[in-house]
């Protein structure tokens, strides 16, 4: 076999390599479904339901728990002693409203006891070559038989009508939830934004990163008072309002990236009572490619 085409065969087995064990890349950032936002174009019948959780999106992939970034959570050997070794998309959250408070224990360099608080809750599993509705039932089996107090399965179900799913909305809302999701049925597990996986919510949500501080005024003196923001579509703006006291006197640093959410844009684009909600990543977060992956049924 000529030289070229050895070194091609190596190369892809190595690929394969790591794509089947991905604990054992140093770290990486997974391929995950992203959301789009819902719009009343789609046969709802198609989807399952589940409430949007307030929390931090987490992969499983056997042996660590790793952020949509790339970066390993300092989990307590305790917390995921009990996780299954095949790997899961899922949550850490604590409750409704409870969002830094949980980002305050998952960001802690040294474990505490805090994370007796959190739960990993589980809505997927990332097989490509398998539909949602199966991915749930194999799901469900799986977490069944699973010891861990810490690691709960996110309940999905059916909804009848647009009019039904806002109802929902608006029940959700009302007991402090953040949204709800919409996953359809018969899609596979892929990478990247798409139609298949959709977010409800009542208000819509951005990203953007943070250019500079602006100081306070009146009772903010001292403080923030706003962050200058710019958008991936290079709109600047001023985001001023949604921050605690604690963060207008330790603010979001320049280059972090920042979730906000609005209510539709103006006819220059910018978006309509801004509010900040959480820090998205932090600057100097390292990014690498996707890692492709495909798990065995077992």
């Amino acid at each position: 076999m000529p030289k070229h085409i050895n070194l091609s065969v190596s190369l892809y087995v190595t690929l394969v390599f790591f794509a089947l064990h991905p604990a054992l890349a140093d770290s990486y950032a997974p391929g995950l479904p992203l959301a789009k936002t819902y719009k009343q174009d789609i046969d709802i019948k198609e989807y399952w339901l589940s409430e949007k959780l307030d929390g931090a999106r987490a992969y499983w992939d056997g042996k660590k728990l790793v952020s949509r970034q790339g970066n390993v959570y300092n989990a307590p050997d305790w917390f995921i002693a009990g996780f299954p070794a095949q790997p899961l998309d899922g949550e850490l959250w604590i409750a409704r409203s409870r969002f830094e408070q949980l980002m305050n224990i998952i960001r802690d360099t040294k474990p505490t006891a805090g994370w007796s608080k959190v739960r990993y809750m589980v809505f997927d599993l990332p097989w490509p070559d398998t539909p949602f509705t199966e991915r749930q039932e194999k799901l469900k089996t799986l977490l069944a038989d699973n010891s861990s107090p810490y690691v709960q399965r996110v309940g999905q179900s059916r909804i009848s009508s647009h009019e039904a799913l806002m109802k929902k909305l608006d029940k959700i809302a009302a007991t402090g939830g953040e949204g709800l999701m919409l996953r359809k049925g018969d899609s596979f597990y892929q990478a990247g934004r798409s139609d298949d996986l959709l977010k409800v919510k009542s208000w819509q949500d951005a990203e953007a990163v943070v250019i500079t501080h602006l100081t306070g005024k009146g009772k903010y003196t001292g403080m923030l008072g706003a962050l200058l923001v710019e958008t991936k579509d290079n709109i600047r703006f001023r985001l001023g309002s949604g921050f605690t006291n604690q963060q207008r006197y330790n603010p979001p640093p320049a280059g972090s990236l920042v979730t906000y959410k609005y209510y539709g844009k103006t006819v220059n684009g910018l978006p309509r009572f801004a509010s900040f909600l959480r820090i998205r990543e932090l600057p100097g977060t390292r990014k690498q490619p996707p890692v492709p992956a495909k798990y065995p049924d077992s």
